[in-house]
C-alpha cells in the first residue's frame, strides 16, 4: 500500500506542492481565556511546534515576508505558500475580526490560500459560510484539533468539548464542501493500545479530506508532565519501531481517499521533558522514509 500523502493532494489539485507559512495572529483559546477553562490542554505549549520567526508583535505581512524567506533557504524549490494560521485557535473571534485577519493574508502577492487551526467549538455556521465563499477564489484549509474519539480522555486532557462536537463540525465543513484536515494524538493518558487502534473505524467514518497524526510528547513545564510523573502507567508509550509498527497497520485500516498530512511530531529537542525517552534526532523526511519501507513490507 502506497502512503496517500497531502503534499500529493496538492500536487493533483493545484499543480504544484504548497508551502506553509506559519503565521501568529494574536489567538488565545476558550480554555485559556477563562471561557471553559484556564492553562489550556495538559499536553501543550506553542512555543515549541511553530516557529522564532512568528510572533504575535509583528504585522502579518511581516512574519509573512520573513517566513517566505525562511522557506526559500530551506526548501529552495518553493514557489507558492499558503499562509498557516497555526497557534491556538484561529477562529476564536468574531467574524469581522477574522475577515480582517484573513483577508491582510490574502492580500501577499506571495500568498495563495489559508490554512487555518482550530477547534471544533470554535466554528459555527456564519462563519463556515464565510470560509466557503472565501474558497471559491482562494485555497481554503481548516484543521480542526480533534486529538482523541473519546470523551473520557478529552475532558482528562482539558479539551473542554466532547467528540460530537468534533464531529459535528467536520460534518458542516463537509456540507460546504471545504477542504478539512482533523488533527489526533497517540499515547494520551488513559487509552490503550486497543482503544488507538479502534479509533481508525471512527476516524474514517468522518468526512475529512485529510489527517495528521502525532505520537504524544511530554513537554517540559506543562501539566500532562507532572501527570506523566505520577502515573506513568496510564501513559502507552511508543519506542520508534513500534510506533513505526502501530502507525503502518493504522493507515492500512483509513480509506484510501484520506490524505496523510503528518503521521508523527517534531519537537525542538529542548522542549522535551527528559521524564520521556526521546527517539534522538531524527528528522520528519527520514520518519517518512521508514513508514514508506514499513508499509511496502506489509504489501
Amino acid at each position: 500500500m502506497e502512503l496517500n500523502s497531502f503534499v500529493d493532494y496538492f500536487r493533483q489539485k493545484y499543480g504544484a506542492r504548497l508551502q506553509k507559512v506559519v503565521v501568529d495572529a494574536g489567538f488565545t483559546c476558550p480554555n485559556r481565556d477563562g471561557s471553559k477553562g484556564f492553562g489550556g490542554c495538559s499536553f501543550c505549549d506553542n512555543n515549541a511546534f511553530h516557529p522564532n520567526y512568528c510572533t504575535p508583535d509583528k504585522p502579518l505581512f511581516q512574519q509573512i515576508e520573513e517566513g517566505i524567506e525562511f522557506h526559500r533557504v530551506r526548501y529552495r524549490h518553493a514557489q507558492r505558500y499558503i499562509a498557516y494560521f497555526q497557534p491556538y485557535s484561529n477562529t476564536y473571534a468574531p467574524l469581522k475580526r477574522l475577515k480582517e485577519l484573513y483577508e491582510t493574508a490574502l492580500s501577499h502577492p506571495d500568498i495563495e490560500g489559508i490554512v487555518v487551526g482550530t477547534r471544533p467549538d470554535c466554528i459555527d455556521e456564519e462563519k463556515l459560510d464565510y470560509l466557503a465563499e472565501l474558497s471559491e477564489k482562494h485555497i481554503v484549509i481548516i484543521e480542526y484539533g480533534i486529538e482523541s474519539c473519546y470523551d473520557k480522555t478529552l475532558e482528562r486532557i482539558g479539551r473542554g468539548h466532547n467528540f460530537e462536537c468534533a464531529r459535528r463540525a467536520v460534518e458542516q465543513t463537509a456540507q460546504r464542501g471545504l477542504t478539512q484536515c482533523g488533527h489526533f494524538i497517540f499515547g494520551l493518558p488513559g487509552e490503550s493500545l486497543k482503544m488507538m487502534e479502534d479509533e481508525a473505524e471512527i476516524i474514517s467514518s468522518l468526512p475529512l479530506t485529510a489527517v495528521k497524526f502525532h505520537q504524544l510528547q511530554i513537554i517540559k513545564g506543562t501539566r500532562m508532565e507532572k501527570e506523566y510523573e505520577l502515573h506513568r502507567d496510564d501513559f502507552h508509550y511508543f519506542t520508534l519501531s513500534e510506533y513505526l509498527d502501530f502507525i503502518s497497520a493504522f493507515i492500512r485500516r483509513l480509506p484510501p481517499h484520506l490524505y496523510i498530512d503528518r503521521f508523527a511530531s517534531e519537537v525542538p529537542p529542548r522542549y522535551l521533558s527528559p521524564l520521556q525517552k526521546s527517539w534522538g534526532l531524527i528528522r520528519y523526511q527520514e520518519l517518512l522514509s521508514m513508514l514508506r519501507e514499513r508499509m511496502a513490507e506489509a504489501k
